[in-house]
């Protein structure tokens, strides 16, 4: 058995819960080889929730950003696989959605999770976008906005 509890991001053992990315297949797109960066991903996040079996063992966590009032962005929803399929994560996302009732779960989904959220509640949305930060490699640099004196002007009909 398990429990769901929200705790501070920057209070969590970093390598306890860089071993939990590792046990999940969350670590394949996370930067778990750069520690400091992932503390601060940690430490950034408003809402986080862990699952721990009885023994204290790290085996869950949901990682959020929020206003609590309209929009709680699930950045990451980590189970060990050998948990998997049992209700940690359903449980971790109700813990979440619990802390701010009134915010809409968002979430990008891995593509090998894609058929996982549905499952839990979620709908799809075909309207997402993103735009990956400029020391990304595969970032594409934004365009140059117009100078004012080159701006497009309205037009009156």
């Amino acid at each position: 058995m398990w429990t769901c509890e929200r705790v501070a991001g920057a209070e969590l053992d970093v390598e306890e819960v860089l071993a939990l990315y590792r046990a999940s297949t969350l670590a394949e797109r996370r930067p778990v080889a750069d520690v400091e960066r992932f503390a601060r991903m940690l430490a950034g996040a408003n809402l986080v929730v862990v699952a721990r079996e009885e023994d204290g063992r790290l085996i869950g966590i949901s990682r959020a950003i929020t206003d609590g009032a309209y929009a709680t962005y699930l950045s990451d929803l980590a189970v060990d696989v050998s948990h998997q399929g049992r209700g940690v994560g359903r449980d971790l996302v109700r813990a979440t959605g619990e802390a701010a009732p009134q915010a809409t779960l968002i979430l990008l989904a891995a593509p090998a999770a894609v058929d996982y959220y549905p499952h839990i509640g979620f709908t799809r949305h075909d309207s997402a976008w993103t735009l990956q930060g400029p020391s990304d490699p595969e970032a594409r640099p934004l365009p140059e906005a117009p100078s004012p004196a080159n701006a497009p002007r309205p037009t009156r009909g």
